[in-house]
């Protein structure tokens, strides 16, 4: 498995770098049973969402109308795309310190401050490990396969300050680091510069990664399923990604 995959994530800076966009999506599996790369929903998805924000077609306050543009435009594709896609967007208005935040399934984000979490999203599934998704599904499996609506998305508005890491990710590291161990790995951040950043996200993701194989494990993943009735134990081998920023001060 990677440790990330570059086509379920963006992020762009626009409009005089006043607003910053950041976004992951995690294609569902099981696709792969039917022939289908769950990397091209994904990948298309985060694609679609990127094109949508460098061309100045969004509202920064409501990331779901970007969710729902490219779920919308990949709907309409003359050629199906099938697959599903979990998928989080948060936007930073850099200049008001607001961030607003969509996500859907159970890919996500975390606002660390002082080194404690202040924010999280809320993490959506209809039953265990089986998240809420965007989905296309060829017509003999229309209402068989979930599909949830881009309006399902859990949407959240707060103030940031600056200092703040905002940690955006898959759920490939949150089922296999608990949020104490995500925090350990912060605190070795010790500046904001580009190198510092890229380092402790490539750190967290190769921890994670490391965790995932690891059979004796008691990770977040088999803990849930222990909740659910299920007798696992070990880490969830899983693809992995994190985007890691930290709120600084704007000038233009």
């Amino acid at each position: 498995m990677p440790l990330t995959c570059v086509h379920t994530a963006f992020q762009v800076r626009s409009d005089l770098q006043t607003f910053f966009y950041k976004g992951v999506a995690d294609g569902v599996g099981g696709w792969r049973d039917y022939g289908v790369d769950p990397s091209q929903f994904s990948g298309t998805l985060m694609r679609t969402c990127e094109r949508l924000v460098k061309e100045g077609r969004f509202v920064p306050s409501n990331p779901i109308g970007i969710l729902t543009t490219s779920y919308c435009e990949l709907l309409q594709n003359k050629v199906p795309l099938l697959g599903s896609s979990t998928a989080c967007i948060v936007v930073l208005d850099r200049t008001s310190h607001r961030l607003h935040t969509a996500n859907l399934g159970d890919s996500g984000f975390l606002v660390v401050r002082g080194g404690e979490v202040v924010h999280r999203s809320d993490e959506q599934q209809h039953y265990f490990n089986t998240p809420f998704q965007l989905s296309i599904a060829p017509p003999e499996a229309e209402g068989v396969v979930l599909s949830d609506s881009p309006d399902a998305a859990d949407s959240t508005s707060f103030d940031v300050q600056l200092g703040d890491i905002i940690l955006t990710a898959t759920d490939g590291l949150f089922d296999n680091m608990p949020d104490y161990m995500i925090l350990q790995e912060l605190k070795k951040l010790k500046n904001s510069n580009y190198e510092s950043i890229q380092q402790t996200a490539r750190s967290i993701a190769e921890q994670a990664h490391e965790l995932a194989y690891d059979p004796n494990y008691m990770s977040p993943f088999a803990q849930f399923a222990c909740d659910n009735g299920l007798n696992v134990r070990g880490g969830k081998p899983d693809d992995i990604t994190v985007l890691l920023s930290i709120v600084a001060e704007y000038t233009d």
